[in-house]
């Protein structure tokens, strides 16, 4: 006897939907004007460093989360002008501490522990995920994807508690900071991509005043350093 078989309800379809879009994040950013521009100033080959100095929840990590993965997987969308690289890219994203690189940059490139998949990389592109045994619960310290020229791109994410000697000693394409970092950090990571003709971009919110780092990009501007100012009114999705 041959048994019709049980067509999906319109609930299950929808779940089924929801859950496919929430793996192809990267697909769906849309950047506001002046996430656009911090994206579009990458692509010019004499800017090394940015800073996107924004309101807190304006979208900054965000931003660059999904920059991120787009250098790692080789996916750019139609209306990229930023940097690319054509074939798999080796870099590193830190922040404060275990605990704030978890709950930023990590949640952005992955998704929620126990969701990988549902960050800024998508699903299909992740190849391993390396969790620091050593740090904070559910913390990752490498994660490998898969680029579009079919080699592998590597990120490691760091903290700048670790101090200056954990960020020395690597050659990097990239170098992402999410939060200001202390001086000789910044000072080491940038150098990481001396050899390679890479970036570096900075992402946080001027909660310390004019220190170090911001009167260097701000009032000193040096050759090769930009900075995009943004706030709430510049972010569409408020």
């Amino acid at each position: 006897m041959i048994t019709e078989a049980k067509q999906p309800t319109d609930l299950e379809l929808l779940q089924a939907v929801n859950e496919a879009l929430s793996k192809r994040k990267m697909e769906q950013y849309v950047p506001s004007d002046k996430q656009k521009e911090f994206h579009a100033i990458g692509g010019d080959d004499s800017v090394k460093e940015r800073l996107l100095m924004a309101a807190n929840q304006a979208g900054k990590t965000t931003c660059a989360g999904m920059e991120t993965a787009m250098h790692m997987t080789g996916r750019y969308p139609d209306w990229w002008e930023g940097k690319r690289y054509k074939k798999g890219s080796k870099g590193w994203a830190g922040s404060d501490t275990a605990q704030t690189t978890r709950d930023g940059i990590q949640r952005i490139l992955l998704g929620e522990v126990g969701e990988w998949g549902t960050g800024a990389i998508p699903e299909d592109a992740i190849v391993d995920i390396k969790r620091n045994v050593h740090g904070v619960s559910d913390a990752v310290e490498t994660i490998i994807v898969k680029h579009t020229s079919g080699a592998n791109s590597r990120i490691t994410l760091k903290t700048y508690d670790q101090g200056r000697k954990r960020w020395q000693g690597e050659t990097l394409d990239f170098v992402w900071f999410d939060e200001e970092p202390p001086p000789d950090i910044y000072s080491e990571g940038r150098t990481r991509t001396t050899a390679t003709n890479g970036i570096s971009y900075m992402t946080f919110t001027p909660l310390m005043g004019i220190t170090n780092v911001v009167r260097r990009l701000l009032n000193e501007k040096p050759d090769g350093s930009v900075v995009i100012q943004m706030t709430l009114y510049d972010a569409d999705h408020y």
